[in-house]
């Protein structure tokens, strides 16, 4: 039996950047980090030749095309496994909508599984890169490349997209007091919205060929620049108003990145003394992040009633395996 760990992600700022839209024209650059909530996946030899995968349901199959769930299907002719496997799984948050980039940790994490199953190593690179290949090319699911490097890499790092598809990947450098400074200045609050994103990128993606998208993607991805150096200097006040400015601009990309619900919800928190925010993810729902005053957070969480407030801390790991049971391990 393997058991891998995945870290969900927090994207702070340039987000829409990493679409191929944009980065195959101009670098993209997104900068966030990865939290203490996790997607588990189990992978043990089955007695049998079949294939059983439980997730919200479960699928019990006698053949890899007939299986349903198209992550796990193309991720396992990704490895080369035809059969003889169950594999289970367990998130720590819902795992549609909210905007945690949950798709891009389950398949990640899978493949990381199944590759120690197999009784091999895949580096971050890989993972990240064969996660993407798997999501938008084999199942034409829209999105960028930044859920599958942040699911892979973990930690704060800030992500450059070349129009060359390579990813530049550097870790976040800043005081240790600045990080504690910055977690305890966040607020997530979930909105108990879920939405479609694919829908929301897909409109976006057609938007990011038109010349008004794309300066307010360059401004993003400058905002990922400017984020970077802010940490650097240990300037928390900045770090606040650089996501604000992001969400401004994000939602200029598309039409369901917010709503006249959201925009209430963070008029209030702006209000009662957050500096910045963004909904997280493609937009439309999921949970709320905030930076505000740590002496603010009761008024807000206060203001906001029907939002839920969701503690958390920053990861600087991403996929791992935590568990092999060697005794019928199928290498």
């Amino acid at each position: 039996m393997i058991i891998s760990r995945t870290p969900l992600r927090i994207s702070f700022v340039g987000g829409g950047t990493d679409l191929p839209a944009f980065y195959e024209r101009e670098p993209g650059a997104v900068l966030g980090t990865t939290i203490n909530k996790y997607i588990y996946i189990t992978v043990n030899p089955k007695f049998d030749h079949k294939i059983r995968a439980s997730y919200s349901r479960t699928e019990i199959v006698d053949d890899l095309e007939s299986l349903q769930h198209e992550l796990i299907r193309e991720s396992l002719k990704m490895v080369g496994i035809r059969g003889s496997i169950e594999i289970t799984s367990i998130s720590d948050i819902p795992s549609q909508g909210t905007g945690l980039g949950s798709s891009s940790t389950y398949t990640v994490g899978l493949l990381n599984a199944l590759y120690a199953y197999l009784g091999r190593r895949a580096g971050a690179e890989r993972l990240a890169r064969e996660a993407y290949l798997i999501e938008r090319k084999r199942c034409g699911r829209h999105g960028g490349k930044q859920d599958q490097y942040f699911a892979a890499y973990g930690g704060w790092t800030f992500f450059r997209f070349d129009p060359d598809g390579s990813v530049f990947v550097e870790p976040v450098i800043c005081p240790p007091e600045t990080r504690r400074a910055v977690q305890r200045h966040f607020l997530l609050l979930y909105t108990g919205l879920t939405r479609r994103a694919d829908d929301i990128l897909a409109e976006q993606e057609r938007n990011s060929y038109d010349e008004a998208t794309r300066a307010v993607l360059r401004r993003m991805a400058q905002l990922a620049e400017e984020m970077r150096e802010a940490l650097s200097r240990n300037s928390i006040e900045s770090f606040g108003e650089i996501l604000h400015a992001n969400w401004m601009e994000k939602r200029k990309l598309a039409r369901g990145i917010s709503n006249a619900q959201i925009d209430r919800w963070y008029a209030i928190a702006r209000q009662h003394g957050a500096i910045g925010g963004k909904l997280l993810g493609a937009g439309g729902g999921g949970f709320l992040l905030l930076y505000a005053p740590p002496e603010r957070h009761q008024e807000i969480v206060q203001a906001l009633p029907e939002l839920r407030s969701v503690p958390f801390r920053f990861e600087p790991h991403g996929s791992r395996i935590i568990y092999i049971e060697e005794s019928g391990y199928g290498c």
